[in-house]
Order: C-alpha cells, then sequence, then structure tokens
C-alpha cells in the first residue's frame, strides 16, 4: 500500500527531527510531501511553503506545537488522509477530537520510531 506522507513542519536543518523523518521516510521509498516555514529541499523532497491541495495523502505527521496548529486544522482534514501522527511535543487533543470526527485515524507517536521498528 502506497503511504504517501506529508511532513508539516519540515525543516532544512539536519538537527530537527522534521528532517531526519523525511530523510528516513525517503530511506523506506515512502513518497513525502513537505510543508515548512521556509522553502528549500531534504533529500529529494521540495519543502513547499504554500498550502497545496496535495492528492492522496495517507499520513501527516505534524512536527509543530499545538499552538501553531490551528492555522492547518481546516487544511489537514480536507485532504482527508488516513491518519495523523503527533510526534513528541505536538500533542493537541482538541485537534485529535476534530480529527477522530471526520474518522481521521490518529496516533500519539514518534515518525521515526514508528519507521524504526516497523511499525509504520
Amino acid at each position: 500500500m502506497k503511504k504517501t506522507t506529508l511532513v508539516i513542519g519540515a525543516s532544512v536543518k539536519p538537527e530537527r527531527y522534521s528532517n531526519k523523518a523525511i530523510k528516513r521516510l525517503r530511506s523506506n521509498t515512502i513518497e513525502v510531501k513537505a510543508i515548512g516555514l521556509r522553502a528549500g529541499s531534504v533529500s529529494d523532497v521540495t519543502i513547499d511553503t504554500e498550502l497545496k491541495s496535495y492528492k492522496d495523502i495517507h499520513t501527516v505527521t505534524l512536527y509543530l506545537n499545538p499552538s501553531r496548529q490551528k492555522q492547518y486544522y481546516d487544511y489537514i482534514i480536507n485532504l482527508k488522509p488516513e491518519r495523523v501522527i503527533f510526534n513528541p511535543g505536538t500533542e493537541n487533543f482538541e485537534f485529535i477530537k476534530l480529527l477522530e470526527k471526520e474518522n481521521i485515524t490518529t496516533e500519539i507517536a514518534c515518525t521515526l520510531v514508528l519507521l524504526g521498528t516497523g511499525q509504520y
């Protein structure tokens, strides 16, 4: 199954977990789209600064603190992903309730750990 993943909060800085996640996703041959504050690229993935209408997003993985997520609520819901992963520090129970009302699975987990343990 194709699990195209959208990384929100992407960074070109190698020490950032979003950057590490993009690299690990790509090394697992998972298609990646990315949105960040600054344009750039990580591996072969372009970081967009605009909210594009991506098609067939399976997973959204968040690297934004809860207060910064509000502006993305409608955008993410309208993408209709299968699931949204809340990485450590991004837990947001208000948003989780909204996603679950839309039948979108949520996980409070670390994308890197999920990939490393074969649970992605």
